[in-house]
């Protein structure tokens, strides 16, 4: 068994893209991207970036809904693109997915006990019918839920904080050692996503890892224990969660945390941001920094090429910038 349950080695996803004129541009959606998660403990890996960043593209390679154009994805040392029928059957099983709409994940023609049967059926789960039945009640009562309930009911007859639960389980019953949750609590109440994040913590402190992706820095803060700040597809900064949102050094992710508004109604908040042409670095012709041109710190050396990510203090926490130029490289093994 390998130390690390994951490992992304140079994780690259080029798009072919036809611009308004009908020349063709190659669109780097994610840019050489490399992570490490262990096996133990298991932790909470959070990828957070705006809109566009590349979120979602990592989390559909991961889950193997997409084919990265250079790289390697590695799972407990087998490198996945070597895997044979079996071994991604068994990935599959070990890697789950929890998506962002709890509502379209479900076949609206049948109840809510459909899920958990194909996922019996699918992954040869239990020998029996009562085997079956107490492990889908098992599952719903890690994440609060009861089958007598639920498990009758359609899906539009279940709020969207319990459909997501019940995602949430469902991913549970395979036993699975690792989730990667694609923004599970931005379709739900702001009064749900409490239970919603105490679930995954659970799950977390019960073993299974997660990648948590979203575009909100506050339940990054509350759940994550390291962090991924993407910008068009590259890492701008990465370390604790604590440290990276309480001591920013990238200038993205220092305009990102600034642009929090503080909650006080007698503090204005009077910052302005232009925004440039959109993905006007993202070519795979522009070689510089993709946040040239918002960049406050911009010096001429950006445009060169992308920057390696820096260590900037001793607690590995890294950024993308020749600000630190003079700090050692990070190495990626």
């Amino acid at each position: 068994m390998s130390e690390l349950l994951l490992q992304i080695r140079n994780a690259t996803k080029i798009y072919a893209q036809r611009a308004s004129g009908g020349e063709k541009r190659q669109v780097i959606a994610l840019d050489r991207f490399n992570l490490n998660i262990p096996h133990r403990p298991a932790t909470i890996t959070t990828i957070a970036g705006e809109s566009g960043s590349g979120k979602t593209t990592l989390a559909n390679v991961i889950l193997g809904f997409t084919e990265i154009t250079s790289g390697q994805i590695i799972y407990d040392g087998l490198d996945m693109a070597q895997a044979n029928a079996q071994q991604r059957q068994e990935y599959r099983r070990q890697v789950q997915a929890v998506f962002q709409d709890p509502f379209g994940v479900y076949n609206p023609f049948y109840r809510v006990g459909h899920v958990f049967d194909m996922v019996t059926s699918n992954f040869k789960l239990a020998k029996s019918k009562s085997q079956a039945r107490d492990m889908v009640e098992e599952s719903l009562n890690v994440v609060g839920l009861h089958g007598e309930d639920v498990l009758r009911k359609y899906p539009h007859q279940l709020s969207g904080g319990q459909r997501q639960r019940i995602m949430m389980a469902r991913a549970y019953m395979v036993k699975p050692k690792l989730i990667v949750a694609d923004e599970p609590v931005s379709m739900v109440d702001a009064s749900l996503r409490a239970s919603i994040l105490d679930v995954m913590i659970r799950l977390r402190d019960s073993g299974i890892s997660f990648i948590y992706i979203t575009h909100d820095l506050s339940t990054a803060y509350q759940i994550g224990d390291q962090i991924f700040i993407l910008y068009q597809g590259g890492i701008a900064e990465t370390g604790d969660t604590v440290r990276v949102i309480n001591q920013p050094h990238h200038p993205y992710v220092q305009l990102l945390i600034n642009s929090v508004p503080i909650p006080d109604p007698d503090i204005k908040w009077e910052g302005t941001i232009e925004l440039p042409a959109e993905e006007e670095m993202r070519t795979s012709e522009k070689p510089g920094c993709r946040f040239y041109p918002r960049c406050p710190d911009k010096m001429p050396r950006c445009l060169d090429g992308l920057p390696p990510l820096y260590k900037v203090d001793e607690a590995n926490h890294l950024a993308s910038c020749f600000l630190y130029n003079e700090k050692p490289e990070a190495a990626f093994g």
